[in-house]
């Protein structure tokens, strides 16, 4: 149509329009995507095919396709449920520290044999890691939410009545396996949703919690009041289990095997091999596994000096059994408080710079601690450590969610996170063995060089930009 002037009056003249055939370029799904976009997007934009740089804005239709943690509300439900598991984990792994002194002492076991306990959940976690993903795939999270909890109510039972040693070793495997799933599960699913670096934070601080209560609860019932045997601790063990069983269960019931694999499908048609994957096809391998490095390295340095802490502060520091059991609880609490506070600060920082701070720091505590032999200054250096050391696994998490393809998340970060926590058995039971040749003071040039080595696993890392769909 054009438009001619004459004068103070104007005249339509319609003239054929010659209309061009584009149908060629709405024949793919990508190419319909292009055309129906906003004509400002050039060229250029739309040749790139990382949507994260095409789609910046925190209003678009990718952003909207992450999940909240409160939003349907059948999340707030998983969420909390989420949140009561890490309550049962972190009160599993911190009473081996609280418990150490006494267990030795009730078995008459030397600091090898009984380092023991640190290491059968090895094999729990391991089983763990080879068996998440094939247990989503074909359960779903219901799996995870009914197996998981059971495994801790089993091995808390037969805990409670104090088996011989042996018995307990091996009883602690199915408690690491039950870790060792719900951790992969309920980190995979939370680390895909908007805000997780805030919302992973909450969910370890409450393994914090867990961590924090239970060398306290432990200690308190030992050496307080009518100085109960070690094992009772387990009776509120057993008690925690059995709220985890119903809630877990109760909140992702119907999340099962087929609605995981509607909302995971994978990007092509060729034979599902998701762990393939992500442990052996690079790129995305060097980042599975540099994850899976790091999260040992860093469990291992958390439950190491949980566990030897209290020991450490009996016979290094010269410290009393309540006051040595209570440098355990300022560790975890550091670590609670660390998650709950740095896990705001870490995403304005960048998950790399963050903890590429953090970790020096918490090197430098760690000088601190092991060179000044002040039972005062090393229980608020090894606090201070606990606070920094934080929100290094919720941002490892987050890294990966950015830096992995949506359909390997539960494949890869459950295989990194269960991984990890097998840190939780080996450098514990390697402090142990090597204490009993040179005496528990080995732990301080240990977590030492593993803060180096984990520092450089995490600046090998790529360069973290958005998450990948």
């Amino acid at each position: 149509m054009a438009t001619h002037q004459n004068g103070t009056s104007s005249t339509c003249i319609e003239e054929p329009i010659e209309l061009q055939d584009v149908s060629s370029y709405l024949s793919r799904p990508e190419d319909a995507k292009i055309a129906g976009s906003r004509t400002s997007l050039s060229l250029s934009d739309t040749q790139n095919k990382d949507p994260v740089e095409n789609l910046p804005s925190p209003t678009t239709q990718a952003a909207a396709k992450l999940e909240q943690w409160n939003h349907p509300r059948s999340n707030l439900y998983k969420t909390m449920a989420s949140f009561w598991s890490f309550i049962v984990m972190g009160a599993n792994d911190a009473a081996y520290g609280a418990l150490i002194p006494y267990l030795q002492e009730y078995y008459h076991l030397s600091f090898i044999v009984i380092s023991l306990v640190f290491l059968s959940p090895l094999v729990g976690y391991t089983a763990s890691a080879l068996l998440n993903n094939s247990i989503h795939l074909k359960y779903g999270q219901r799996g995870v939410a009914l197996i998981a909890p059971t495994c801790h109510l089993i091995a808390y039972i037969v805990i409670a009545v104090h088996p011989p040693y042996p018995v307990l070793v091996v009883i602690f495997m199915l408690a690491g396996f039950g870790n060792g799933l719900a951790d992969a599960a309920w980190n995979a699913w939370i680390g895909n949703m908007a805000n997780p670096n805030e919302i992973l934070g909450f969910l370890h601080a409450f393994y914090g919690l867990g961590a924090v209560l239970s060398p306290l609860i432990a200690t308190t019932m030992i050496t307080k009041g009518s100085k109960l045997p070690w094992y009772t601790f387990y009776y509120v063990m057993i008690s925690l289990a059995a709220i985890e069983l119903l809630t877990s269960s109760t909140a992702f019931w119907r999340s099962t095997g087929a609605v995981f694999r509607a909302e995971n499908p994978r990007t092509s048609n060729t034979k599902d091999h998701r762990m393939k994957e992500a442990l052996i096809r690079l790129p995305h391998a060097r980042v599975t596994w540099l994850c899976a490095l790091f999260l040992l390295g860093y469990v291992g340095i958390e439950v190491a000096l949980g566990g030897w802490i209290v020991k450490f502060m009996l016979e290094v520091r010269d410290g009393g059994q309540f006051e040595s059991g209570m440098t355990a609880t300022g560790f975890w609490m550091g670590i609670t408080v660390g998650r709950i506070v740095l896990g705001f600060v870490t995403p304005r920082l960048g998950e790399k710079r963050a903890i590429a701070i953090y970790l020096p720091l918490t090197m430098a505590l760690e000088l601190i601690f092991w060179l000044v032999p002040q039972f005062y200054v090393s229980a608020v250096a090894v606090s201070l450590q606990g606070f920094f050391l934080g929100p290094l696994f919720p941002a490892a998490i987050v890294a990966a969610t950015k830096l992995l393809p949506r359909h390997l998340h539960v494949g890869a970060i459950g295989f990194a996170a269960a991984f990890g926590g097998s840190g939780a058995a080996i450098f514990p039971f390697a402090v142990g063995a090597i204490a009993e040749a040179r005496g528990v003071q080995v732990l301080q040039p240990i977590i030492l060089a593993l803060l180096g080595v984990i520092l450089g696993l995490w600046l090998a890392l790529p360069r973290i930009h958005g998450k990948k769909e």
